[in-house]
Parts: C-alpha cells; structure tokens; sequence
C-alpha cells in the first residue's frame, strides 16, 4: 500500500492524536475529510449548541483551506446530529451559513445517540484543485 497523502490544518486539535486518525487524505483527485467537531485546541467541546456547530464548520475549513481547498470544492457531506428531532432545523440554519449557494453538494444528516461529548459532527468529500 502507498503511504497516505495526508494534509494537517495549522493548529489542528488535539483529538487527532489522541483518537489516532488523519484530519483527511487526498487520493486520486479527492480529498476524504474526516468527521469535524467542535472541538477547541484542547480537544474538549465547545459547551454552546451554536458556537460548537459554527467551530465545527471553522474546523473544516481549516483542514479544506490546507489542502488548497474551500467549502465550494466540497462534493459529499455527511452530518450527525445528537438528538436531530429537537436540534436538526437549528444545526441546519447554522450550516447554511456556511454551505454557499447552488449547486449544492450532495447531503445526508443522521441521529446518533453519542459523539463523544459532541453534538454535531460534519464529514466531507472535496475535490482537489488541478495541479
């Protein structure tokens, strides 16, 4: 096997090391981003609802941003969603803020019991820029 082509953000959070994953990997064209949290440098959880989904999109941007992409390259999402009946219509008016016009990237939300401490999680698929 090839040795993973993986991109760090500047000041990455310390779930990286502590959890043993990649923030995400470019492989053939693409960049696979692993599920973004609202985690602060520490690693802990944002406490605020809003502020934690609004991290989690800082977060993400910030991985994007080091493999020269932004939200706009972004192709697939995936977000998770503690208790998504009382918190989905809330988490999703967050995200818009972040999402940019259309078209729009392929999308699909799933409740989850536990995030480890988290309420919200977002996993993307971007596209690499042409070199």
């Amino acid at each position: 096997m090839a040795k993973r082509d993986v991109v760090f953000p500047p000041g990455r959070h310390a779930l990286y090391d502590s959890h043993h994953y990649s923030p995400a990997v470019k492989s053939d064209g693409f960049l696979f981003v692993s599920g973004q949290v609202g985690a602060r440098e520490d690693g802990s959880p944002e406490p605020d609802l809003d502020a934690q989904v609004r991290l989690a999109f800082q977060n993400l941007n910030s991985v994007l941003g080091a493999a020269g992409c932004t939200f706009d390259d972004v192709v697939d999402v995936i977000v998770f969603i503690v208790d998504p009946e009382q918190h989905f219509e809330r988490m999703w008016s967050i995200a818009a803020e972040h999402w940019g016009g259309a078209p729009y990237p392929t999308a699909t939300a799933v409740g989850v019991t536990w995030l480890s401490g988290f309420q919200f999680e977002i996993k993307v698929v971007a596209k690499l820029p042409a070199e």
